[in-house]
């Protein structure tokens, strides 16, 4: 058996015991919570690894839950939920959950998506280019010293492009970031980068995240960054037919 350990949060009983089955057969250990009280008590109590949360809870609201798991340490926080909306889905990933899929769920994927979520934040993983200094693991990004305030879709870019050999496409970047739902992945990456080396860059033109023409973005190497003058001192989505909630 593996040593990490899943929180599921379910309301549904038959959800429960589905995914209890699945998550052991995959060789992880299993607890099982139906509230989000519940939940935060157990995250702090048994300090699992990853947790498997449905937003429709009985007694808080999945979105707020994501961010409080978020403040609770390095977790990855998988959503599986009823809710295919578009917009709950984004706002979900950028208050903290690292994928999300929607029920009914392909019992194969689940394990993957889980598995590559747990492979993707190695305990000691750093990434350092001319004073930007990249802490997957503590989910932080600074800046000769300095925090650089990033939102969880930010960081989650940045993520992908320090992690990645070469350019990675746009495609590649949504599908790692908000997973394959969207029509124009193109704009919303566009949008999500600007916004990015605007904070990295702050006015100083380092070139930091780099344009690859017809492919998409890399980071910079060390020798490639540019440093000005005078520097300023200063952080998934699939739908199959297996698994399905019960209606009663």
């Amino acid at each position: 058996m593996r040593t990490e350990s899943i929180l599921v949060c379910d309301p549904d009983p038959r959800i429960q015991r589905a995914l209890q089955v699945i998550l052991r057969g995959g060789g992880y250990k299993v607890l099982i919570t139906a509230s989000g009280e519940e939940a935060l008590d157990r995250v702090t109590r048994d300090r699992p690894q990853a947790v498997i949360l449905e937003l429709a809870l009985p007694d808080i609201d999945g979105i707020k839950l994501c961010r409080r798991l978020r403040r609770c340490g390095e977790i990855a926080i998988l959503v599986l939920s009823t809710i295919n909306d578009e917009s709950a889905m984004i706002e979900a990933l950028e208050s903290g959950a690292d994928d999300y899929m929607t029920k009914p769920f392909s019992p194969g994927e689940l394990i993957a998506r889980l598995a590559a979520r747990l492979r993707a934040a190695p305990s000691e993983l750093r990434v350092q280019v001319d004073g930007l200094t990249i802490d997957v693991a503590a989910h932080l990004v600074t800046f000769d010293g300095e925090e650089v305030h990033l939102t969880p879709i930010e960081f989650a870019l940045l993520r992908v492009l320090a992690t990645s050999r070469g350019a990675v496409t746009h495609g590649e970047l949504a599908t790692r970031v908000w997973g394959p739902l969207h029509a124009n992945p193109a704009l919303r990456v566009r949008a999500h980068i600007a916004n990015l080396r605007a904070k990295l860059d702050r006015g100083q033109q380092r070139n930091l995240i780099r344009t690859e023409v017809g492919i998409g973005y890399r980071l910079a190497r060390p020798d490639q960054a540019v440093t000005p003058s005078v520097a300023p001192r200063r952080p998934v989505l699939a739908k199959s037919s297996r698994v399905r909630p019960h209606h009663s």
